[in-house]
C-alpha cells in the first residue's frame, strides 16, 4: 500500500472518530440540558442540585446523577431531598435512564406523559408527593419496567390498562390516591396484592372479565 493511500486511511479514521466523538458530546449535552429542566422546575432550599452545572461537557460529573461506561445517564437519585415544583417533560429525552427516583418530596403538578419514551426504565419511583392528574397511558410503552411506585399521591382517574401489557413488570403500587374504576387482573396485575390498591375510595374492586365496565363514571 503507498504512503498516499495510507494518509487517506488515515485521515478517513480521524474524520471518524471526531465524528463519533461529537455525536457523544452532543448526547450529554442533550441529556445535560434535560436534567437542567428539570432543576429549572424545581425549587431546591438544600440545595441538592447545586452541582447541575449546564456549562459542564456532560452531566455525569453531577452529585444524584449516575452514568454508564458511554457517559449515558442511567440513574437519577433524588428521592428524599425536600424538592417542590413540578416535573419537566424533558426527562423524556434520557432514553437509556433506568432508574428514576423521585419519591418522598414535594412535587406538584401531573406525571408528564412524556416519561413513556424512556424505554429503558426499569424503576420509576414517584410515591410520597404531591402528584395530580391521571396516570398517563403512556407508561404502558415502558416494556423494560419493572418497579412504577405512585402511592401516596394525589392522582385521579383510572388505572390504564396499557400497564397490564408490561410483561416485566413485578411492583405496582398506586394506594392512597384518588384513583377510580376497577383494577386490572390481568397480565402482570394477577399478582399484585391488593393492598397496593387501597385508600383510594373510588377504587371499586378487582375487575370482572367480560362483566363490569372498569372506566364507569371515572374521571
Amino acid at each position: 500500500m503507498s504512503s498516499r493511500n495510507c494518509r487517506w486511511e488515515l485521515l478517513v479514521a480521524a474524520s471518524l472518530t471526531l465524528t463519533l466523538a461529537l455525536i457523544h458530546l452532543a448526547e450529554a449535552n442533550s441529556e445535560g440540558d434535560a436534567l437542567y429542566a428539570l432543576r429549572c422546575s424545581l425549587t431546591d432550599p438544600d440545595r441538592v442540585l447545586q452541582s447541575w452545572d449546564p456549562t459542564l461537557v456532560n452531566p455525569c460529573t453531577w452529585f444524584h446523577v449516575t452514568c454508564n461506561q458511554d457517559n449515558r445517564v442511567t440513574r437519577v437519585d433524588l428521592g428524599n431531598s425536600n424538592l417542590t415544583g413540578h416535573l419537566a417533560p424533558e426527562l423524556g429525552k434520557l432514553e437509556h435512564l433506568q432508574y428514576l427516583e423521585l419519591y418522598k418530596n414535594n412535587i406538584q403538578g401531573t406525571i408528564p406523559s412524556e416519561l413513556g419514551n424512556l424505554k429503558n426504565l426499569i424503576s420509576l419511583d414517584l410515591y410520597n408527593n404531591n402528584l395530580t392528574g391521571t396516570v398517563p397511558t403512556s407508561l404502558g410503552k415502558l416494556k423494560s419496567l419493572v418497579f412504577l411506585r405512585l402511592n401516596d399521591n394525589l392522582l385521579t382517574g383510572p388505572i390504564p390498562r396499557a400497564l397490564t401489557a408490561i410483561p416485566s413488570l413485578k411492583v405496582v403500587d398506586v394506594s392512597s390516591n384518588d384513583l377510580c374504576g376497577t383494577i386490572p387482573t390481568s397480565g402482570p396485575f394477577a399478582h399484585i396484592p391488593l393492598q397496593n390498591f387501597e385508600n383510594n375510595p373510588r377504587l371499586e374492586g378487582p375487575e370482572l372479565l367480560g362483566l363490569a365496565s372498569y372506566d364507569t363514571n371515572c374521571t
